[in-house]
């Protein structure tokens, strides 16, 4: 079996991840992996990507134009596109609709407490991608805005978007941010979650390579000056 038809494999069972998690119900989300020679493998618009068979993928170039495949490429594939240009590190994209962290996009709340040592050591945070149409160019331009330092997002009104080097970290990521969004959701019927301090956050981004996000991310010390003011 040549890469490809491995990367095909598994975008087929990450699909089905997704859907046995109930991350995607109907025909919601859509996977992508980037492939050698400028190229992009994207699940297909329309079909559940709990049921996909490695024929039904779409392989198009970074314009998005259709190289194979008999279907089209999801209408999202501008977030794609624009993660594999800002980012050659990124060679996997995830994007679905979790119940617990969309319901933080329909606030308008961005998941970039710090509470978790797991998240912030991990994710860092997942900043809230201002409202766009789903599929528009504009939605990519916002994405751009913190791309370069995030690798999971809540896109506002919609849904959740992960980077990772693997199909496999991109999912794991979205489980990341799924699970942080689900204790958070939990904590606030408790009187709500208590943040870490600022220098166990500043250590923990530091450790992680992450420390541009040090400035960003609201930990214990920043909470009680807003309060205070």
């Amino acid at each position: 079996m040549d890469n490809q038809a491995k990367i095909a494999e598994k975008i087929v069972e990450y699909g089905r991840r997704l859907y046995d998690r109930k991350y995607i119900v109907g025909a919601e989300g859509n996977l992508s992996a980037r492939l050698d020679g400028g190229r992009i493998i994207i699940t297909p618009a329309g079909m559940n990507k709990g049921y996909m068979k490695p024929s039904d993928l779409i392989i198009c170039d970074m314009r998005g134009e259709k190289s194979e495949g008999a279907g089209q490429p999801s209408t999202e594939i501008k977030i794609h596109l624009a993660a594999y240009r800002n980012r050659p590190d990124v060679m996997a994209v995830c994007h679905a609709h979790p119940v617990y962290a969309v319901s933080f996009s329909v606030a308008g709340t961005a998941l970039d407490m710090a509470v978790l040592p797991e998240m912030v050591g991990t994710l860092g945070g997942a900043p809230l991608v201002e409202y766009a149409s789903p599929g528009s160019a504009e939605l990519a331009a916002n994405l751009e805005k913190y791309i370069d330092r995030y690798d999971a997002f809540l896109l506002q009104s919609h849904g959740v978007l992960t980077l990772g080097r693997s199909l496999e970290e991109s999912f794991d990521r979205m489980e990341t941010v799924e699970r942080f969004a689900e204790i958070l959701f939990t904590a606030d019927g408790r009187g709500g979650a208590d943040l870490l301090s600022s220098v166990e956050t500043e250590r923990l981004l530091k450790a992680a390579g992450r420390s541009n996000l040090i400035n960003e991310i609201i930990c214990a010390e920043d909470e009680e000056n807003v309060s205070g003011e």
